[in-house]
């Protein structure tokens, strides 16, 4: 029997994480669209996934990961109160969710933080939230 071998878990939970924004109806009513890459002109409100960075989780019996995963809501709403409506739907959409992770076990999504930001360069009327989300994987068979 061979022992599975530990693989990056970066794109499978991309993958899973842009997969689950996308199918969530609620929070396709509050943007236009959830993206990996943003193309310019792109309208307001919309989510980026963002960066990420990923950590073994190795145990004496298992590889696993933890990935850590980045993503922006951006608005030109004026004020925060759109862009947070939207952040609170990811929130919901992943904080406690169990996942599907082609070739990985989710083993838990856990909201980490977010942070309000507003875009300086003219014309200064951009926010952005930024939202961390940490994803704990085993290998599948592992």
């Amino acid at each position: 029997m061979s022992t599975p071998t530990p693989g990056l878990a970066l794109l499978p939970v991309q993958i899973a994480v842009y997969g689950a924004l996308q199918a969530d109806a609620a929070l396709g009513t509050l943007v236009t669209g959830v993206f990996d890459f943003v193309e310019e002109g792109q309208p307001y409100p919309y989510v980026h996934v963002g960066e990420a960075i990923e950590t073994p989780d190795n145990a004496h019996d298992r590889h696993g990961a933890e990935t850590v995963i980045t993503l922006h809501v951006w608005s030109q709403y004026r004020g925060y109160a759109e862009a947070l409506r939207i952040a609170g739907r990811v929130v919901e959409v992943l904080d406690h969710t169990p996942l599907s992770i082609d070739g990985h076990h989710h083993v838990a999504t856990r909201f980490e933080f977010s942070q309000t930001l507003t875009d300086p360069e003219p014309p200064g009327d951009i926010r952005h939230v930024v939202l961390r989300f940490r994803i704990v994987t085993d290998v599948t068979g592992a």
